[in-house]
């Protein structure tokens, strides 16, 4: 399932965006997955806030904060195309949650981690990428309403 770890320095993000970053990054990378917006999916979708206390992230350069989004998804799950867009999103959720702008973009690095089939567990079982496009597959179903016969 998928998993975000926003590392910020403590401080760096505004009150509004640290409200609504970690929502904002599970809804994009639930949608360039490509997973159904239901309830079992959005619950799958783990988002962990890691403030540093000042003076643990720093440059060679300066101090202005940097921010690392780690991306742990299964393996195939995405795209190129599909990542390349998860990586701007999530860098543009990331500078408004900070106040920044599209000049800071720099500051943001997101890396996608891709979790080899097999070896991603949960619930006491090894979850695979084909369990979930068949979950998916079904949630989708369930969600359309049924066509009248004719």
């Amino acid at each position: 399932m998928p998993m975000i770890q926003l590392t910020v320095p403590a401080g760096a993000l505004t009150p509004t965006g640290r409200d609504s970053v970690r929502q904002e990054l599970a809804e994009a990378l639930l949608r360039w997955e490509g997973a159904p917006n239901t309830a079992f999916f959005r619950a799958q979708a783990w988002i962990y806030l890691h403030e540093l206390p000042p003076g643990c992230q720093v440059t060679a350069e300066d101090d202005a904060p940097r921010f690392r989004v780690d991306i742990t998804v299964p393996a195939g799950a995405l795209s190129e195309r599909r990542k390349a867009g998860l990586v701007g999103e999530a860098t543009s959720i990331v500078l408004a949650a900070a106040g920044l702008t599209e000049a800071d973009a720099p500051r943001v690095w997101v890396l996608i981690h891709e979790q080899p089939d097999g070896t991603w567990g949960a619930g006491g079982s090894i979850v695979r990428l084909a369990d979930l496009v068949a979950i998916a597959q079904r949630e989708r179903q369930a969600a359309e309403p049924e066509q009248p016969t004719t």
